[in-house]
């Protein structure tokens, strides 16, 4: 059973910095792809910044230069820096990820239960 742990959502000012965790678990073989959405009310869920294997990170044009996602591979762990944080990203972040556990022959899609994030004007 693959689980998405996520933690650090939470009140901040506009202005302000929150840091986002991600950790994944569960006989885990490789990690292709690890990052964050977010939803806010009344609207789809988008992609806020990603890694694929082997690659660099991929952001959304409306969080470039003020969040940054790192990785530890041994932990399979994603963490997501957001500063400068303003009204517009408040939503709820989930955490995602395409898998491959022990045992399957290829990667799924995976979804954490998702951490609010209010950032107050």
């Amino acid at each position: 059973q693959v689980q998405l742990v996520e933690s650090g959502g939470g009140l901040v000012q506009a202005g302000g910095s929150l840091r986002l965790s991600c950790a994944a678990s569960g006989s885990i073989v490789s990690v292709n792809v690890m990052g964050w959405y977010r939803q806010a009310p009344g609207n789809e869920r988008e992609l806020v910044a990603s890694f694929t294997s082997g690659r660099s990170a991929n952001y959304a044009d409306s969080v470039k230069g003020r969040f940054t996602l790192s990785r530890d591979n041994a932990k399979n762990t994603v963490y997501l820096q957001m500063n400068n944080l303003k009204p517009e990203d408040t939503a709820v972040y989930y955490c995602n990820a395409n898998l491959r556990r022990l045992g399957d022959s290829r990667g799924y899609f995976y979804w954490g239960q998702g951490t609010q994030v209010t950032v107050s004007s």
